[in-house]
């Protein structure tokens, strides 16, 4: 059994190929870690510019890195290396927080802490396709991800029964708000 040991705040972990990319809060580099071994690899990452990465996630299709600070979004390539701040955390629809991302195919997923919301990118051209609030009593969303059947399941804090139990609900985007099923 192997054991790796990365003596910092890590953020975030994703992997490709037989990569593993970590970012760690307060940094500016993406480490990377060779998947079979776990030894770190002889090359990291130097994203200037970025100071508190907080999440990262993989495209397969276009293989690139998305990497979340609380106020924008970082797109990194796999094999240059080289990046892009990819979009900031002013929108159409006004400031949100990020918090997590997750990707499924070509959409980018990014949790909101403040306020409550789910915001759904192309990766293609980083257009916005879905803005979803979330109901009020939601004090905290933790983490979301988009199903096969292109709903969303949401891990938060607050429901209608009482503001500290936690839950994991299912939220489609067509009816967004109406459409929240707590299922605990």
């Amino acid at each position: 059994m192997y054991m790796l040991y990365v003596v910092d705040d890590v953020t975030g972990v994703t992997y490709l190929d037989n990569i593993m990319y970590v970012v760690c809060g307060k940094s500016s580099t993406i480490r990377l870690y060779n998947t079979d071994t776990l030894s770190p690899l002889d090359v990291v990452i130097n994203v200037t510019g970025m100071t508190d990465p907080c999440d990262i996630v993989v495209c397969r299709h276009d293989r690139q890195l998305y990497v979340a600070e609380w106020d924008c979004i970082w797109r990194v390539s796999v094999d240059d290396h080289s990046y892009v701040k990819w979009m900031t955390t002013q929108s159409s629809t006004g400031t949100f927080r990020v918090t997590t991302l997750s990707l499924t195919s070509r959409r980018l997923l990014v949790t909101s802490l403040q306020p409550t919301t789910l915001h759904q990118y192309s990766t293609v051209d980083s257009q916005l396709l879905h803005h979803i609030p979330l109901p009020q009593y939601v004090r905290w969303l933790l983490h979301a991800v988009e199903t096969t059947r292109q709903t969303f399941v949401v891990s938060h804090t607050g429901t209608s029964q009482h503001k500290w139990q936690s839950a994991v609900s299912e939220l489609s985007p067509v009816t967004a708000v109406n459409a929240f099923r707590l299922s605990n």
